[in-house]
């Protein structure tokens, strides 16, 4: 047989042999991490319930989900041990401040823009603002065209009476 034909089973092969290498070094990864648990951690299982660590044994783990409330988990079932800051961030809404000394983001575009410079460059050019809200009848400009009310009326009873065709039928 030629190299050639040799080649793709061996770039098979060593693909192959990274795939695995790198999903060992992830489960040892794993295993370290639950090794390193001690009482009063905090951990996330796999099905996503977060608990501190009570006791640590061989194959189990006793967490404490809450006042009174104790269960006995597997050691495979811990997804992750979080530190005391992201725990209680994520199970109390604490949050650490290691930002203190870090500027303020404002909630809003205020700080942003000038106070009034819009309204002084709208002045300056001389341009209108214009008020887009709706107005009633009696707020209507004097020079506003009078629109008659009647034919509206009278559309709507056609309306209402082309929808209602099967009353005069009976």
């Amino acid at each position: 047989m030629s190299l050639v034909t040799l080649l793709p089973f061996i770039v098979l092969i060593g693909a192959m042999f990274l795939m695995t290498r790198s999903a060992k070094k992830k489960q040892q990864q794993a295993v370290d991490m639950r090794n390193q648990m001690q009482p009063g951690s905090g951990v996330r299982t796999i099905g996503g319930m977060y608990a501190t660590v009570k006791e640590v044994n061989d194959d189990t783990v006793l967490l404490d989900a809450g006042p009174g409330v104790e269960l006995l988990f597997a050691k495979n079932s811990i997804g992750a041990v979080l530190s005391d800051d992201e725990y209680n961030r994520i199970v109390h809404g604490i949050e650490h401040d290691l930002k203190s000394d870090a500027d303020i983001v404002p909630d809003d575009a205020s700080s942003l823009t000038g106070t009034d410079a819009s309204a002084d460059d709208a002045a300056a050019s001389g341009d209108k603002s214009v008020d887009l809200g709706k107005k009633d009848a009696d707020d209507a400009p004097a020079d506003a065209p009078v629109v008659d009310a009647a034919p509206a009326e009278a559309k709507t009873d056609e309306q209402a009476k082309k929808s209602d065709g099967g009353s005069e039928a009976k």
